[in-house]
């Protein structure tokens, strides 16, 4: 109640704003003909927020004749989604996690409509449904457009400091023997020189609540581990990862790993932001992540502190029978759906399948021409004095709208043209896009969505105490199954 009283606060705070002229993003009048549309959408924590007499909008309401108010939750802030429509203040359009109970309850609840009647005058959301989408259809319809992020292509790497590495005249390791020296030359060979036994062959972080934790992941798959999701026994029965031989296998690979102390113990503490600081820091000389993007602000961010540092990355390590893999083949992302509550679900449907096009990508990640850019093609000139008004990023980077609400930067294969890693960039997703693993089953069932939360939660408390030592075999089959992998497992 708390949080849907605070909500509609909000909601309330950003329409007097909004009729006052100083709404973050309304432009114009009560023209006739033009339509009203509310937003609201997760976004991208990394955007600026979104300013008065935003041009960009303004931009899209002509194109579309309409009024657009965009309103952002931060990003991954689904508790804050579920308040609004817990207060019954419907947007138009809204985006939000995929799959998820809450959105299967406002899809039988009537709440999110299907779109397939305005499919025809959305192309480009049709042919991505039609190309690999079509087993998020609920009984047969879409509610939506699907942001499945990198089912194809992924970012997710080892990443090592390549200047450490050099100075111990150790190449990158490609196996799990060649990994497993390589992180115990870092934490006993004092690689940045201070004469201290202060360093960590690796580390990682957290997992987001509710989330897997798979940062080691890596090593079950080069013990053959063959999905992600799920495993098969000797008889074709759907079973827990932690029962197939590889994970035991990989298990006591990790032990050993811990025991020696080349894993930061503490790793559990860190959040990203603090996993990379370490980093940079010379407390660690290997982690796990994404690149892409991030090519050049981790390098960035390592020579502030170390002019001479240099950021490498490799392949996942390969098991005894050359098995490998890390990105896992994602099972869900986020939903951008029409409500109920829509007068005109026709132009919310025009506004989703402008925010995929071509056109609206061009808008969004360039801007106006002669405004916020000059030229085409590979001859691209920004004018950052310009975008930043419109809070664009700096460096050639996009407008608040045009990432984490439909798609990311690796989704569209951008980079702006004065990107000065680009092409290390590109190969960084050359790379991880090799290895992706695949799941046992691509749709989750209802039965799954109701009980992955405990389920991973049980899952990670389980792999944390054997990798600390707390248990040594793996006893966590009779308290998954008993708080929902048996339903999950029965509907495979």
């Amino acid at each position: 109640m708390k949080k849907s009283v605070w909500w509609m606060m909000v909601a309330a705070a950003i329409l007097l704003a909004s009729c006052s002229g100083k709404g973050g993003g309304i432009s114009g009048g009560n023209e006739e003909g033009i339509v009203e549309l509310t937003y609201l959408t997760t976004g991208d924590q990394a955007a600026k927020p979104l300013q008065p007499g935003d041009r960009i909008i303004a931009e899209i309401n002509n194109r579309l004749g309409i009024r657009l108010n965009v309103q952002t939750v931060p990003e991954g802030a689904v508790d804050k989604i579920n308040a609004a429509f817990a207060s019954g203040d419907l947007p138009d359009v809204v985006t939000t996690k995929f799959p998820a109970e809450s959105v299967s309850q406002w899809i039988s609840e009537g709440i999110m409509i299907p779109i397939d009647d305005y499919l025809d005058a959305m192309p480009t959301v049709k042919q991505k449904l039609e190309n690999g989408l079509q087993w998020t259809a609920i009984d047969g319809k879409y509610y939506g457009y699907p942001f499945i992020s990198q089912t194809d292509k992924s970012n997710y790497t080892i990443q090592f400091r390549a200047d450490w590495l050099e100075k111990l005249g150790i190449e990158p390791p490609t196996t799990l023997d060649e990994f497993y020296e390589a992180l115990k030359a870092v934490t006993t060979q004092d690689p940045d020189g201070n004469g201290k036994d202060d360093t960590y062959g690796f580390s990682t972080n957290k997992p987001n609540p509710g989330e897997t934790f798979n940062a080691f992941q890596f090593v079950f798959f080069a013990y053959g581990l063959p999905y992600a999701d799920w495993a098969l026994d000797e008889q074709g029965k759907v079973i827990p990862i932690f029962e197939h031989p590889a994970f035991r296998q990989g298990m006591a690979y990790l032990r050993k790993l811990m025991e020696e102390k080349l894993i930061e113990p503490e790793f559990m503490v860190n959040d990203r932001p603090m996993k990379e600081q370490k980093f940079f820091q010379g407390k660690i000389g290997f982690m796990e992540g994404p690149l892409f993007r991030h090519v050049s602000r981790i390098e960035g961010g390592l020579q502030k502190v170390n002019p001479e540092g240099k950021l490498g990355w490799t392949a996942p390590p390969a098991g005894p029978d050359g098995k490998r893999g890390m990105p896992v083949k994602p099972k869900g992302g986020l939903l951008t759906s029409i409500t109920s509550a829509s007068k005109h679900p026709e132009k919310a449907a025009e506004l989703i399948e402008f925010l995929l096009s071509k056109e609206g990508r061009d808008l969004l990640q360039l801007g106006i021409e002669g405004i916020h850019y000059t030229g085409e093609g590979d001859q691209i000139v920004y004018n950052e004095a310009e975008r930043e008004k419109d809070g664009f990023a700096a460096n050639g980077w996009a407008h608040p709208l045009a990432w984490g609400n439909v798609t990311w930067p690796i989704d569209e294969n951008y980079l702006p043209l004065i990107e000065p890693q680009r092409e290390r960039a590109q190969q960084s997703v050359q790379l991880a896009s090799q290895y992706i693993m695949p799941n046992l089953v691509n749709k989750k069932t209802e039965a799954e969505i109701r009980y992955s939360s405990v389920l991973n939660d049980n899952y990670n408390q389980y792999f944390l105490d054997m990798l600390s030592g707390k248990k040594i075999s793996i006893r966590g089959s009779k308290s998954c199954r008993a708080n929902g992998g048996s339903k999950a497992e029965t509907k495979y």
